[in-house]
């Protein structure tokens, strides 16, 4: 007597006639049917974001700019950049030979430009991974042992809780000069500073996302199966926290940028790299503000407000995409 196949088993297969013409094949496993869906998502998830116009203009922009920073070697001479080996004249306007004018040295203001996109890019990237990274874990684990975790849990949770508020309520900026001040001066300080001091609205955003994921039934089926947290918080509860996760990481890069550019200003980042913020501090000590050399200012400061203006428009596109409210809104 034969027994019924349960047409939604994992043992159970169904054929599927080949394209070209050949006899009919297997239908494809658990892991090439979950390939095939998650591939499915990322082309509806690029369907769906080009469909805004200000998220593929943010995206052009970003492009465009890091195509720039990472051939700047191929046609900037380093040599140029130098105190020493600059070609022109001081505070030369702009011509066709200088696009940009020159700074108080003879360097070029666009190659300087152009250079700084490599330092601050690098480290708007790495501080937002340093923070997002860091935002998660604590979002994921209070979430996680704040609805399941029983009492000790409970305090686990309320102890990184009251951790990020500390954080929050501390002002950003002072944060980071004083971390600045202390550690030793150089782009890593700069990456560490920014990192330790933006990450603590990921968490709650995160948490948040996570208290959601935990209340639903197929994480509760898991739990009752023997899963245990580890598993929970890594197999089911971070696939699916990570959208939010996206969204909040384009916009934190735009956070980051901007203040490795304050804390360029003020005197606190490498001064042997070459930066946006570093470009305007050395004008702002140069004297150019006050004698008018607009060249030497604009610029860096141009190019900060479209990068970030352009990471913004990539996270409102993909946080439209992810979220379905935001669907149409854009």
């Amino acid at each position: 007597m034969s027994t019924p196949v349960d047409p939604n088993s994992e043992k159970h297969h169904r054929t599927e006639p080949a394209i070209d013409g050949s006899p009919p094949v297997t239908a494809v496993s658990a892991r090439r049917l979950a390939r095939r869906r998650r591939g499915e998502a990322l082309r509806r998830f690029a369907r769906d974001y080009a469909r805004n116009r200000a998220g593929i203009f943010g995206l052009a922009s970003l492009l465009t700019i890091g195509l720039l920073a990472l051939t700047a070697p191929l046609f900037i001479d380093q040599a140029h950049l130098t105190i020493t080996g600059a070609p022109g004249e001081s505070y030369q306007p702009p011509s066709w030979q200088y696009p940009l004018g020159t700074d108080n040295f003879g360097r070029s203001v666009l190659d300087l430009v152009i250079w700084g996109a490599r330092v601050s890019l690098t480290v708007g990237l790495l501080a937002t991974f340093v923070s997002v990274t860091l935002g998660t874990l604590v979002g994921v684990t209070a979430g996680h042992f704040g609805s399941s975790g029983g009492l000790g849990g409970r305090i686990v949770s309320t102890v990184l809780m009251r951790i990020t508020d500390w954080f929050l309520v501390l002002p950003t900026l002072v944060l980071a000069v004083a971390l600045a001040a202390v550690l030793p001066r150089g782009t890593g300080t700069i990456i560490i500073a920014i990192g330790l001091t933006v990450w603590p609205p990921t968490a709650r955003l995160v948490r948040a996302q996570t208290l959601a994921v935990e209340a639903r039934p197929y994480v509760e089926r898991a739990r009752a199966l023997g899963g245990g947290h580890a598993h929970v918080m890594g197999w089911h509860v971070l696939p699916n926290v990570m959208p939010v996760v996206l969204a909040q990481t384009t916009l934190l890069v735009a956070t980051s940028i901007i203040a490795e550019s304050t804390l360029a200003f003020l005197g606190m980042g490498d001064p042997t790299t070459i930066s946006w913020g570093g470009i305007l501090e050395a004008a702002r000590t140069a004297g150019a503000i006050s004698a008018g050399i607009w060249w030497y200012m604009i610029p860096p400061g141009l190019a900060i407000a479209v990068v970030a203006l352009s990471f913004t428009l990539c996270g409102r596109a993909v946080e439209s995409v992810i979220n379905p409210r935001l669907r149409g809104q854009s």
